[in-house]
């Protein structure tokens, strides 16, 4: 993949619609998708409730590095850690 100037980008949706423009980055991008999906329900979750990821973990019983690393993509949780975070969040796992 080239490397993308992102400095033409308004928003995270423009930047996003021209990278997956390239067909080796959308097929790794498909490949990933149910954790996408699982990362962006996450950080929604917890800006809808107007928390921190801080706030969050503590209301978690994890450390904030914890949350980073969720939302960052940089770890693979349990599924024991998965229901922890939704419960803090007032939300529930469901599995489809």
């Amino acid at each position: 993949m080239s490397k993308v100037d992102t400095s033409k980008f308004a928003n995270w949706k423009d930047f996003k619609k021209e990278v997956l423009s390239d067909p080796e980055v959308k097929k790794e991008y498909d490949a990933l998708e149910a954790e996408f999906v699982l990362i962006d329900s996450l950080i929604s979750a917890r800006l809808e409730k107007k928390m921190t990821q801080a706030e969050l973990a503590k209301k978690a019983g994890m450390k904030q590095e914890a949350v980073a690393r969720l939302e960052g993509g940089d770890s693979n949780p349990t599924f024991t850690t998965l229901t922890k975070i939704a419960k803090a969040l007032d939300k529930k796992v469901v599995l489809v």
